[in-house]
This record gives C-alpha cells, sequence and structure tokens, in this order.
C-alpha cells in the first residue's frame, strides 16, 4: 500500500478516535480545562499525530497508549467527583485576590500574576478601579471574577422592591420552514394554531426562517429578511396594570423606609387609596 494512502486511512481513524475519546471525556474538554485536563488534551493531540503520521511498524501501539490515557482521564474525572481532597490535587484551588476591598499582593505573587495582567483582567469584567472591587477570586480555570462594592453594583429589580413577571424561555417551533413537534407540544399549541398565527401574517410556512413562541404564548417569525410581527405597542389596560404595580411597589417600599409612624401611616393610606381605586377601575371593565 502506498504510503500516503496508508497515512491518509491511519489518519481517518486517528480522527474518529479522537472525536469518540472526546465524547467520552465530555464537554469540559473543549470549554474551560483543568490542569490535568490541559495535560491530556496535549498528549491525546500527540498521539494522534504520531498515529497519523510515523510510518514505523508498530504505530498500532499509539491506540494502546491512547486506551491508557482514557482509562486514566476517565477514573481521574470520576474520583474528582467523588473526593474533594482528590479534586482539590486533581484541579487545584481558588485564589482570593481581593478580599474586604484590600489587594492580597501576595497572592499575586503566588500565581504568577503581575499587576499589570491583573488589571487587564479587571478591564475584561468592565472594572477599571480597584478601589471598587470588594472581592476577587481566581478560579481553578484561571479565569478572574469579581464582586463589587455595594455602592458600585448596578441597580436591579428587587433592590428597588419592585416586583416582575417571571420569565420564561422562548421555545423554538419552526426551522427552516418545518415545524418541530416536541418544541410545540411544549408550547401547548398544536399546527392548526401555528397555520392559523401564520395565516394572519399572511406568510406560508415554507418562508419561515425561524419560529419562536414567548411567554405571553405570542408567535414571532423571522424570514431571514423580515421580523414578523412588527412592534406593536403594548394594550392600555396592560401599561395601567404595570403602572399600578409600580406605584403599588414604591409606596409598599417608602413605607418600610419612613422614619416614624406618621409617615408609614401616609403611605399605607395612599397605597390603600390606590388599591381601592385601582379596584373600581377593574370593575368597570368587566362585562
Amino acid at each position: 500500500m502506498p504510503d500516503w494512502i496508508e497515512v491518509a486511512l491511519r489518519t481517518l481513524l486517528a480522527v474518529t478516535a479522537l472525536f469518540i475519546i472526546t465524547k467520552i471525556l465530555g464537554k469540559r474538554q473543549i470549554s474551560q480545562l483543568s490542569l490535568f485536563e490541559y495535560i491530556t488534551g496535549i498528549t491525546l493531540g500527540n498521539l494522534v499525530g504520531y498515529i497519523s503520521l510515523d510510518l514505523d511498524s508498530t504505530w498500532y501501539l499509539g491506540f494502546v497508549a491512547l486506551a491508557v490515557w482514557i482509562v486514566v482521564s476517565v477514573g481521574a474525572e470520576y474520583f474528582t467527583m467523588k473526593n474533594k481532597k482528590f479534586r482539590d490535587i486533581v484541579d487545584g484551588k481558588s485564589t482570593i485576590l481581593v478580599e474586604n476591598g484590600a489587594l492580597i499582593a501576595d497572592n499575586l505573587r503566588k500565581e504568577k500574576l503581575t499587576v499589570d495582567e491583573f488589571l487587564e483582567q479587571l478591564r475584561k469584567k468592565d472594572v477599571f478601579r480597584v478601589a471598587d472591587v470588594e472581592f476577587a477570586i481566581m478560579e481553578q480555570s484561571g479565569e478572574i471574577n469579581v464582586m463589587l462594592k455595594k455602592e458600585f453594583q448596578p441597580l436591579t429589580a428587587d433592590a428597588l422592591g419592585y416586583r416582575l413577571m417571571k420569565e420564561q424561555e422562548p421555545k423554538t417551533i419552526i426551522i427552516d420552514g418545518r415545524i418541530l413537534p416536541e418544541s410545540l407540544k411544549d408550547t401547548g399549541f398544536n399546527e392548526s394554531w401555528v397555520q392559523k398565527q401564520l395565516k394572519a401574517l399572511q406568510l406560508p410556512l415554507k418562508h419561515v426562517f425561524i419560529g419562536q413562541v414567548d411567554s405571553k404564548g405570542e408567535l414571532t417569525v423571522q424570514t431571514g429578511s423580515r421580523a414578523l410581527p412588527n412592534s406593536a405597542q403594548p394594550q392600555p389596560n396592560a401599561q395601567i396594570s404595570d403602572l399600578v404595580a409600580q406605584f403599588q411597589d414604591e409606596l409598599t417600599m417608602r413605607k418600610k423606609l419612613a422614619q416614624n409612624d406618621k409617615d408609614q401611616l401616609q403611605y399605607q393610606e395612599a397605597l390603600d387609596t390606590l388599591n381601592h381605586a385601582m379596584s373600581s377601575y377593574q370593575s368597570t371593565k368587566k362585562p
């Protein structure tokens, strides 16, 4: 057999084996690697290169080495999940770099991390001043995670006392003009409903590139050149309900933060008046 054909066949065999090995070792091999997984990846690459190109008559022994590495890697993964001490040895431990707003220089030196590299990692987290950091830690993967001081953290709905509706993941029910039965079933709708929605949009199914149903049960469609339906303004009743809910949350929060009983009573009276007005409005809307 000519050498080039043998190399081609062995390369194809090696790639197939490497694909199977990657599936066995799991998705971490292609995302965040531990030190042991990093070493495993390099070794497997070298072994596959040997199997593909080495014209020695004992090239098949490379598969023996691959099998040994698979057993060792799978065994290491098993024991890291079962034993904390073994996991600390193989994967290493996290290192605290900033604690209570103070930079720990000894830990920077321990991780062989210069100040410039540390500042670069902070900038990747949109942090440009060390004084804004309350806590920073270097994970086993080498990534640095940061927690800002309370006064520099972005405001959230919870901090403002607002209640928000629970958001659910949109379900993709159409791809490339074909309905996905399992995803459609999860939405609680059927194909007749989909056809009815598409008819209202004056759009045949075959022209739908992506179709998704959101948490409100509304179908949105991408054709590859248009987005349907066009963005519409919320219904007045829905806007009123949202505004009233925000006012209620605001009054409740101010009542909790009031300095004296008199202010608390005034906020409670305002809250009662708002609730009564809303109840009256809703009763007039009922058929």
